[in-house]
C-alpha cells in the first residue's frame, strides 16, 4: 500500500510539473491580445510585456531563406529556443519577391502564421520593403486587407507594414503611406497591433515621436545591429519613449549592419539589458544558413529544425532567448 501511494504521489508530481512547465511556456493562451498603452505594450491582464523571438530571412524565391519557412522550423524555435514570436519577412519589390510571385510568397507567410498559431506563438506579418511608400500602395493595402480578414480575429497576429524605410521623410513619405495601409487593415481588424517602420533603416524613431500617427495600437519599428549601433541609437530611442510612443525591435543583429562580421557580445548584452528595462519585444535576424555573420544556422542546416550546431550568432541568440524574462509587472 505504501509503495502504491508512493508511485501515485510521483505520478501526480510529474503531472503537476508538466502542467507548471506548460504554464511557463504558454504564450498567446496566457497573454492574449497585445495592446499599446502609452509607450508600453501590455497583455490582456494589463501587464507590461516583452518577448524574445526570431525573424526568418527574406521570403524571396532564390534568395536561400525560403526553405526555412516550414512548420517544423517554427515548432523547433518554440520548443528548443523558447522563441515566443516569429517574424515572416516577405520580400516585396526585389527579384523573387511578392511583386514577382504573389502566390509563393504569400503561401510561405500563411504557413508561418498557421504554424505560429499551432505553437501558441505571436507572429509578425512583415512587408519586408525598403521602398514601400514609392511602390504600389494598392497592392500593399490589398494584401493586408486579406491578412486582416483571414487572421485579424486571432490575438497571435501583428502587422509590420514597412520594414525599413531609407533616408526619407517621416511626415511627408512614411506617415501618409502608413495611414493608408492602417485604414485598410482597420476595415477588418480593429485592434491588433500595427508596427510602422521609421526613417534611416528604422532608426529615426525620434522623428516619428515628434509627429505620431493618431490611432490606437500603433507601435514604431526600431532596428539595430550591435556591431554598428550603440549608445547613440539607444539615446534616440530613449527620446522617442519619453515622447510617449511604443517601440518594437522587429529586427536586430549581433553583428555589423551589413549582416556580416563577428558577434559583438558586449554591445549586444547592452542592448538586451536596455530592451528588458524598457519592456521592448524583439526578433533576431535571421534564421538562415547564408554564409554571413547574422545567420543563425550553419550552411546546409536542416529545414526541419533539430539543429545541434549553430553559428556563433545563433548560439548566442538561442542563449538570450532561453534566459529572457518575458513579464515585468
Amino acid at each position: 500500500m505504501k509503495q502504491f501511494n508512493l508511485i501515485l504521489s510521483f505520478r501526480i508530481l510529474n503531472v503537476l510539473l508538466i502542467l507548471f512547465s506548460f504554464q511557463l511556456k504558454a504564450q498567446v493562451s496566457s497573454h492574449g491580445l497585445l495592446q499599446v498603452e502609452g509607450n508600453k505594450i501590455i497583455n490582456q491582464n494589463g501587464e507590461n510585456i516583452s518577448f524574445a523571438g526570431a525573424s526568418l530571412f527574406w521570403s524571396n524565391n532564390g534568395w536561400g531563406g525560403a526553405k526555412y519557412y516550414t512548420k517544423e522550423v517554427v515548432s523547433w524555435l518554440n520548443k528548443d529556443w523558447d522563441a515566443r514570436i516569429i517574424r515572416a519577412a516577405m520580400g516585396i519589390e526585389d527579384k523573387g519577391g511578392y511583386f514577382t510571385d504573389e502566390k509563393s510568397n504569400k503561401e510561405r507567410v500563411e504557413l508561418i502564421i498557421n504554424a505560429a498559431v499551432e505553437n501558441d506563438m505571436y507572429v509578425i506579418i512583415d512587408w519586408h520593403s525598403h521602398h514601400a511608400h514609392e511602390t504600389d500602395w494598392d497592392k500593399a493595402a490589398s494584401f493586408f486587407e486579406e491578412m486582416a480578414k483571414k487572421y485579424g480575429h486571432l490575438p497571435n497576429v501583428l502587422y509590420e507594414i514597412y520594414n525599413e524605410p531609407l533616408q526619407v521623410s517621416w511626415s511627408k513619405d512614411i506617415k501618409p503611406y502608413a495611414e493608408s495601409i492602417i485604414s485598410a487593415i482597420r476595415k477588418h481588424d480593429p485592434d491588433n497591433i500595427i508596427i510602422v517602420g521609421t526613417p534611416t533603416w528604422s532608426q529615426d524613431v525620434d522623428d516619428a515621436a515628434k509627429d505620431p500617427i493618431d490611432q490606437s495600437n500603433i507601435a514604431y519599428t526600431l532596428h539595430f545591429y550591435a556591431g554598428s549601433h550603440g549608445q547613440k541609437l539607444r539615446n534616440k530611442a530613449d527620446e522617442a519613449l519619453k515622447k510617449g510612443i511604443a517601440l518594437f525591435v522587429t529586427e536586430w543583429g549581433a553583428v555589423n549592419a551589413n549582416g556580416d562580421g563577428k558577434v559583438d557580445y558586449e554591445e549586444t548584452n547592452a542592448w538586451i539589458k536596455w530592451m528588458k528595462q524598457n519592456n521592448i519585444s524583439h526578433c533576431n535576424w535571421s534564421i538562415n544558413d547564408k554564409a554571413e555573420g547574422a545567420s543563425a544556422l550553419l550552411p546546409g542546416a536542416s529545414n526541419k529544425g533539430g539543429w545541434k550546431e549553430l553559428t556563433p550568432s545563433g548560439t548566442f541568440v538561442r542563449k538570450i532567448m532561453l534566459e529572457y524574462n518575458t513579464i515585468e509587472k
